[in-house]
Protein backbone atom coordinates (compact mmCIF):
# COMPACT_ATOMS: atom_id res chain seq x y z
CA UNK A 1 0.00 0.00 0.00
CA UNK A 2 1.24 3.47 -0.88
CA UNK A 3 1.58 6.03 1.89
CA UNK A 4 0.78 9.76 2.05
CA UNK A 5 1.58 12.32 4.74
CA UNK A 6 -0.48 15.40 5.47
CA UNK A 7 1.19 18.34 7.22
CA UNK A 8 -1.69 20.57 8.29
CA UNK A 9 -3.92 21.80 11.08
CA UNK A 10 -6.62 19.85 12.87
CA UNK A 11 -10.30 20.70 12.32
CA UNK A 12 -12.33 19.65 15.36
CA UNK A 13 -15.51 19.48 13.26
CA UNK A 14 -13.89 17.00 10.86
CA UNK A 15 -14.71 18.74 7.59
CA UNK A 16 -11.33 20.21 6.70
CA UNK A 17 -7.70 20.01 7.78
CA UNK A 18 -6.07 16.71 8.63
CA UNK A 19 -9.43 15.05 9.23
CA UNK A 20 -10.55 15.75 5.67
CA UNK A 21 -7.10 14.77 4.41
CA UNK A 22 -7.09 11.39 6.18
CA UNK A 23 -10.64 10.58 5.03
CA UNK A 24 -9.75 11.53 1.46
CA UNK A 25 -6.53 9.52 1.44
CA UNK A 26 -8.28 6.47 2.87
CA UNK A 27 -11.06 6.74 0.29
CA UNK A 28 -8.41 6.99 -2.44
CA UNK A 29 -6.71 3.78 -1.37
CA UNK A 30 -3.54 4.95 0.38
CA UNK A 31 -2.30 4.78 3.96
CA UNK A 32 -2.62 8.21 5.60
CA UNK A 33 -0.26 9.78 8.14
CA UNK A 34 -0.33 13.24 9.70
CA UNK A 35 1.96 15.84 11.24
CA UNK A 36 -0.21 18.42 13.00
CA UNK A 37 0.80 22.08 12.79
CA UNK A 38 -2.03 23.51 14.90
CA UNK A 39 -5.17 22.58 16.78
CA UNK A 40 -8.31 24.50 15.95
CA UNK A 41 -11.60 24.82 17.79
CA UNK A 42 -14.06 25.18 14.94
CA UNK A 43 -17.31 24.05 13.43
CA UNK A 44 -19.36 24.77 10.32
CA UNK A 45 -20.00 28.31 11.56
CA UNK A 46 -16.38 29.39 12.00
CA UNK A 47 -13.13 29.18 13.95
CA UNK A 48 -13.27 29.89 17.70
CA UNK A 49 -9.60 29.34 18.53
CA UNK A 50 -6.20 28.17 17.29
CA UNK A 51 -3.38 26.56 19.28
CA UNK A 52 -0.16 26.28 17.25
CA UNK A 53 2.36 23.52 17.95
CA UNK A 54 5.99 24.48 18.41
CA UNK A 55 8.36 24.17 15.44
CA UNK A 56 10.41 21.71 17.48
CA UNK A 57 7.42 19.43 18.04
CA UNK A 58 6.56 19.52 14.34
CA UNK A 59 10.12 18.44 13.59
CA UNK A 60 9.75 15.54 16.04
CA UNK A 61 6.59 14.39 14.30
CA UNK A 62 8.30 14.51 10.90
CA UNK A 63 11.38 12.68 12.15
CA UNK A 64 9.19 9.89 13.52
CA UNK A 65 7.30 9.56 10.24
CA UNK A 66 10.18 9.68 7.77
CA UNK A 67 12.45 7.34 9.76
CA UNK A 68 9.79 4.65 10.02
CA UNK A 69 7.04 4.75 7.36
CA UNK A 70 8.35 6.90 4.52
CA UNK A 71 5.56 8.68 2.63
CA UNK A 72 5.24 8.27 -1.14
CA UNK A 73 3.68 11.75 -1.32
CA UNK A 74 3.24 14.74 0.98
CA UNK A 75 0.29 17.11 1.11
CA UNK A 76 0.88 20.42 2.87
CA UNK A 77 -2.01 22.51 4.12
CA UNK A 78 -2.28 24.99 6.98
CA UNK A 79 1.15 26.20 8.09
CA UNK A 80 0.21 28.71 10.74
CA UNK A 81 3.38 30.80 11.03
CA UNK A 82 6.90 31.48 9.80
CA UNK A 83 8.56 29.16 12.34
CA UNK A 84 6.29 26.25 11.42
CA UNK A 85 6.95 26.79 7.70
CA UNK A 86 10.72 26.83 8.26
CA UNK A 87 10.55 23.64 10.36
CA UNK A 88 8.51 21.77 7.76
CA UNK A 89 10.73 22.91 4.89
CA UNK A 90 13.88 21.93 6.77
CA UNK A 91 12.69 18.37 7.37
CA UNK A 92 11.24 17.85 3.89
CA UNK A 93 14.59 18.91 2.44
CA UNK A 94 16.53 16.72 4.89
CA UNK A 95 14.52 13.63 3.96
CA UNK A 96 14.29 14.39 0.21
CA UNK A 97 10.51 14.09 0.28
CA UNK A 98 8.74 12.98 -2.91
CA UNK A 99 5.59 14.26 -4.64
CA UNK A 100 5.02 17.38 -2.57
CA UNK A 101 1.61 19.01 -3.09
CA UNK A 102 1.21 22.41 -1.42
CA UNK A 103 -2.21 23.88 -0.82
CA UNK A 104 -1.02 27.42 0.05
CA UNK A 105 -3.55 28.34 2.73
CA UNK A 106 -2.99 32.11 2.70
CA UNK A 107 -6.29 33.72 1.70
CA UNK A 108 -9.81 32.40 2.06
CA UNK A 109 -12.17 32.34 -0.92
CA UNK A 110 -13.94 35.29 0.73
CA UNK A 111 -10.69 37.26 0.62
CA UNK A 112 -9.68 37.09 4.32
CA UNK A 113 -5.92 36.92 4.95
CA UNK A 114 -5.01 33.77 6.87
CA UNK A 115 -1.21 34.21 7.02
CA UNK A 116 0.86 37.19 8.12
CA UNK A 117 3.07 38.98 5.61
CA UNK A 118 6.27 37.59 7.15
CA UNK A 119 4.89 34.05 7.06
CA UNK A 120 3.90 34.46 3.40
CA UNK A 121 7.45 35.62 2.63
CA UNK A 122 8.90 32.49 4.28
CA UNK A 123 6.39 30.29 2.46
CA UNK A 124 7.51 31.77 -0.87
CA UNK A 125 11.20 31.46 -0.05
CA UNK A 126 11.40 28.09 1.71
CA UNK A 127 8.37 25.95 0.87
CA UNK A 128 7.00 26.70 -2.58
CA UNK A 129 10.30 26.04 -4.44
CA UNK A 130 10.22 22.49 -2.99
CA UNK A 131 6.74 21.73 -4.35
CA UNK A 132 5.91 19.49 -7.27
CA UNK A 133 2.46 21.09 -7.40
CA UNK A 134 0.89 24.21 -5.87
CA UNK A 135 -2.93 24.42 -5.70
CA UNK A 136 -3.93 28.06 -5.03
CA UNK A 137 -7.45 29.45 -5.20
CA UNK A 138 -7.96 32.73 -7.05
CA UNK A 139 -7.17 35.08 -4.11
CA UNK A 140 -4.02 33.06 -3.33
CA UNK A 141 -3.08 33.06 -7.00
CA UNK A 142 -3.35 36.83 -6.99
CA UNK A 143 -0.95 37.05 -4.04
CA UNK A 144 1.56 34.67 -5.63
CA UNK A 145 1.39 36.25 -9.09
CA UNK A 146 1.14 39.84 -7.86
CA UNK A 147 -1.78 40.63 -10.19
CA UNK A 148 -5.55 40.54 -10.44
CA UNK A 149 -7.21 37.43 -11.87
CA UNK A 150 -10.63 38.02 -13.41
CA UNK A 151 -10.76 35.98 -16.63
CA UNK A 152 -9.56 32.60 -17.92
CA UNK A 153 -6.81 34.45 -19.79
CA UNK A 154 -5.72 36.04 -16.52
CA UNK A 155 -5.58 32.58 -14.99
CA UNK A 156 -3.26 31.32 -17.72
CA UNK A 157 -0.91 34.28 -17.37
CA UNK A 158 -0.89 34.14 -13.57
CA UNK A 159 -0.31 30.37 -13.45
CA UNK A 160 2.59 30.72 -15.87
CA UNK A 161 4.13 33.43 -13.73
CA UNK A 162 3.78 31.37 -10.54
CA UNK A 163 5.20 28.26 -12.21
CA UNK A 164 8.18 30.21 -13.50
CA UNK A 165 8.83 31.79 -10.10
CA UNK A 166 8.84 28.55 -8.12
CA UNK A 167 9.80 25.93 -10.69
CA UNK A 168 6.78 23.70 -10.21
CA UNK A 169 3.41 22.82 -11.67
CA UNK A 170 0.45 24.99 -10.68
CA UNK A 171 -3.22 24.07 -10.39
CA UNK A 172 -5.10 27.38 -10.28
CA UNK A 173 -8.63 26.70 -9.11
CA UNK A 174 -11.40 28.65 -10.84
CA UNK A 175 -14.08 28.76 -8.17
CA UNK A 176 -16.34 31.66 -7.27
CA UNK A 177 -14.39 34.55 -8.78
CA UNK A 178 -14.35 33.04 -12.29
CA UNK A 179 -17.94 31.76 -11.91
CA UNK A 180 -17.27 28.20 -12.98
CA UNK A 181 -15.70 25.01 -11.65
CA UNK A 182 -12.95 24.88 -14.28
CA UNK A 183 -9.38 24.57 -13.04
CA UNK A 184 -6.14 25.27 -14.89
CA UNK A 185 -3.06 23.08 -14.64
CA UNK A 186 0.09 24.83 -15.83
CA UNK A 187 2.82 22.23 -16.33
CA UNK A 188 6.06 22.35 -18.31
CA UNK A 189 5.04 25.58 -20.02
CA UNK A 190 1.65 24.25 -21.12
CA UNK A 191 -1.89 25.10 -20.04
CA UNK A 192 -4.23 22.17 -19.45
CA UNK A 193 -7.84 23.01 -18.62
CA UNK A 194 -10.00 20.68 -16.53
CA UNK A 195 -13.68 21.38 -16.83
CA UNK A 196 -15.76 20.77 -13.75
CA UNK A 197 -19.42 20.44 -12.96
CA UNK A 198 -20.64 23.25 -10.71
CA UNK A 199 -22.65 21.41 -8.09
CA UNK A 200 -25.26 23.50 -6.28
CA UNK A 201 -24.28 22.43 -2.79
CA UNK A 202 -23.76 25.10 -0.10
CA UNK A 203 -21.76 22.65 2.03
CA UNK A 204 -18.25 23.15 0.69
CA UNK A 205 -16.18 23.15 3.88
CA UNK A 206 -12.81 21.53 3.19
CA UNK A 207 -12.88 21.45 -0.61
CA UNK A 208 -9.30 22.74 -0.95
CA UNK A 209 -7.96 20.24 1.58
CA UNK A 210 -9.84 17.42 -0.09
CA UNK A 211 -8.73 18.16 -3.65
CA UNK A 212 -5.05 18.52 -2.78
CA UNK A 213 -5.15 15.32 -0.71
CA UNK A 214 -6.81 13.39 -3.53
CA UNK A 215 -4.16 14.61 -5.99
CA UNK A 216 -1.34 13.65 -3.62
CA UNK A 217 -2.89 10.21 -3.15
CA UNK A 218 -2.97 9.58 -6.87
CA UNK A 219 0.60 10.82 -7.36
CA UNK A 220 1.65 8.35 -4.66
CA UNK A 221 -0.07 5.55 -6.58
CA UNK A 222 1.93 6.36 -9.72
CA UNK A 223 -0.55 8.35 -11.77
CA UNK A 224 0.79 11.26 -13.80
CA UNK A 225 0.19 14.85 -12.72
CA UNK A 226 -2.60 15.25 -15.29
CA UNK A 227 -4.23 11.96 -14.31
CA UNK A 228 -3.95 12.80 -10.62
CA UNK A 229 -5.67 16.16 -11.10
CA UNK A 230 -8.43 14.59 -13.20
CA UNK A 231 -9.01 11.83 -10.65
CA UNK A 232 -8.91 14.34 -7.79
CA UNK A 233 -11.54 16.52 -9.43
CA UNK A 234 -13.76 13.51 -10.09
CA UNK A 235 -13.47 12.49 -6.44
CA UNK A 236 -14.39 15.91 -5.07
CA UNK A 237 -17.35 16.13 -7.48
CA UNK A 238 -18.62 12.84 -6.08
CA UNK A 239 -18.12 13.98 -2.49
CA UNK A 240 -20.03 17.22 -3.17
CA UNK A 241 -22.68 15.46 -5.23
CA UNK A 242 -23.53 13.15 -2.33
CA UNK A 243 -25.21 16.23 -0.77
CA UNK A 244 -24.33 15.56 2.85
CA UNK A 245 -25.98 18.19 5.07
CA UNK A 246 -24.57 18.52 8.60
CA UNK A 247 -24.28 21.50 10.91
CA UNK A 248 -25.73 24.99 10.87
CA UNK A 249 -23.21 26.63 8.52
CA UNK A 250 -21.16 25.59 5.50
CA UNK A 251 -20.99 21.90 6.22
CA UNK A 252 -18.61 19.10 5.25
CA UNK A 253 -18.71 16.82 2.24
CA UNK A 254 -19.24 13.06 2.27
CA UNK A 255 -15.67 11.82 1.84
CA UNK A 256 -16.83 8.22 2.03
CA UNK A 257 -19.44 8.45 -0.73
CA UNK A 258 -17.79 5.67 -2.76
CA UNK A 259 -16.93 3.32 0.11
CA UNK A 260 -18.94 0.12 -0.04
CA UNK A 261 -18.71 -3.04 2.02
CA UNK A 262 -19.72 -4.88 5.15
CA UNK A 263 -18.34 -2.35 7.60
CA UNK A 264 -20.27 0.67 6.32
CA UNK A 265 -23.69 -0.95 6.62
CA UNK A 266 -26.17 0.52 9.10
CA UNK A 267 -28.53 -1.49 11.24
CA UNK A 268 -32.00 -1.59 9.72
Amino acid sequence: MKTVLTIAGSDSSGGAGIQADIKTMTANGVYAMSAITALTAQNTLGVAGIMEVTPEFLKQQLDCIFTDIRPDAVKIGMLSGAGIIEAAAEKLKEYHADNIVVDPVMVSTSGSRLLSEDAVAVLKEKMLPMADLITPNIPEGEVLAGRKIETPEDMEQAAGKISSAYGCSVLLKGGHQIHDANDLLYKDGKCIWFSGERIENPNTHGTGCTLSSAIASNLAKGFSMEESVERGKAYISGALGAMLDLGHGSGPMNHGFAIKGEFVKSRL
